[in-house]
């Protein structure tokens, strides 16, 4: 499971932010994760409050924000909703879809206090 690194990765940067900022709590936290990024939200969820026990941000609630894959297509010469990777253009049929975006995942912002 590779939310659990992830999910240990956005710990990390809320301890650098906690540090640099001096706050002493972090009592929500907006994560937004991309439709192609291959990272389950339900997966996310449990692995961040797994590893936020014991932490500045433990008890914090963590909101996710799914983002709309889009890809470009050759063909068509236009930006095209994709809800997988590797999929066909749904405009012509032309494979393959060069990903533009819906493969990102970052920490939006924090409620701290």
């Amino acid at each position: 499971m590779h939310e659990m690194s992830l999910a240990e990765g956005v710990l990390q940067l809320i301890e650098d932010a906690a540090r640099q900022d001096q706050f002493k709590r972090v009592t929500a936290v907006w994560l937004e994760i991309g439709q192609l990024s291959s990272v389950d939200p339900e997966a996310m969820a449990f692995c961040f409050d797994a590893v936020t026990r014991g932490t500045v941000a433990e008890g914090a609630r963590l909101e996710i924000i799914t983002l709309p894959g889009q890809g470009w297509c050759a063909a068509c010469a236009r930006t095209v909703p994709m809800s997988e990777l590797f999929a066909e253009c749904p405009l012509c049929g032309d494979v393959p879809l060069r990903v533009t975006a819906g493969t990102e995942m970052r920490v939006k912002e924090l409620e701290v206090s």
